[in-house]
């Protein structure tokens, strides 16, 4: 398998300059944040599309993911969601999927990960946010289905989809095979299901996978590996078992302080347990 660093944690650095820190930190590829102050596909340009596929080049590391779960540009992480009761914030969300779906071609990126659904209003019912969900993928599902781009659903803690059969109870309804699952390794762990476990179960729905570490009582809190409870011996031995050869991106975000360390101490995290 290969690994990634997501330039999530670099929010305070140029893209570019995150893109060689995880290259020079030896990691395969690196998640590109789809938001600002990274890539933001609403204001994105030619000319920055090019630069960053120079960087890309010069430093000989590849894209493991298009992050376009965060939008820090409008809002905050959650909002605006696919689940708002206004039609028009709601519709935000949805025409900067399509713009991120439209960035990724670009780049020749095959998926994009994508919030699953929102945080579920206090005045609506949990049928009510699903039925919304699916109809804001309807909206998006053809774009995706027309530049081949996947749209990576990824299950949150708090988030309207939390657990693996949640996920594939959507699957059900939108009837794309365009939709398919990130699978965030932490995130399963929080709700308390065993990613291990779940590899099998989503094996055939899943493009992507993201790992953090999680503390012992099941906090929703990115941690660095190692320093939490989750057992990633057995996640990554799962995935490697099944010749997995696609991307494992390490997604710790809080570390935006101090994200060339945290990056190092990841990929050495992984070297040291034989992974890397």
């Amino acid at each position: 398998m290969q690994f990634g660093f997501s330039t999530n944690a670099f929010r305070e650095y140029q893209l570019e300059d995150a893109i060689e820190a995880i290259a020079d930190a030896g990691y395969d590829g690196v998640e590109l944040l789809l938001d600002e102050p990274h890539l933001y596909p609403p204001d994105c340009t030619d000319g920055e599309r090019e630069r960053v596929e120079e960087v890309l080049d010069r430093h000989d590391i590849a894209v493991s993911n298009g992050n376009a779960f965060m939008l820090t540009a409008i809002e905050g992480f959650h909002h605006p969601s696919y689940i708002e009761p206004d039609e028009e914030y709601r519709q935000q969300r949805i025409d900067y999927t399509l713009a991120a779906l439209e960035t990724a071609a670009d780049l020749d990126l095959p998926y994009i990960s994508i919030e699953p659904g929102g945080p579920i209003p206090d005045s609506k019912s949990r049928e009510w946010a699903m039925d919304t969900f699916v109809d804001s993928l309807e909206d998006i599902i053809p774009k995706a289905e027309d530049l081949g781009v996947d749209l990576l659903v990824e299950p949150e803690p708090d988030l309207l989809i939390e657990t693996a059969d949640e996920f594939l109870a959507l699957l059900d309804r939108v009837g794309s095979e365009r939709v398919r699952c990130n699978f965030d390794a932490g995130h399963f762990y929080c709700v308390g299901e065993d990613p291990a476990e779940l590899v099998e179960t989503l094996w055939d729905h899943t493009s992507h996978y993201h790992l953090e570490d999680i503390p012992a009582d099941r906090t929703h809190e990115h941690t660095q590996l190692g320093d939490g409870e989750m057992d990633i011996d057995a996640f990554l031995g799962e995935l490697e078992n099944r010749g997995y050869d696609g991307f494992v991106t390490v997604e710790l975000y809080p570390y935006e302080e101090t994200p060339i360390e945290t990056a190092r101490e990841a990929m050495a995290y992984l070297e040291e347990r034989g992974w890397a």
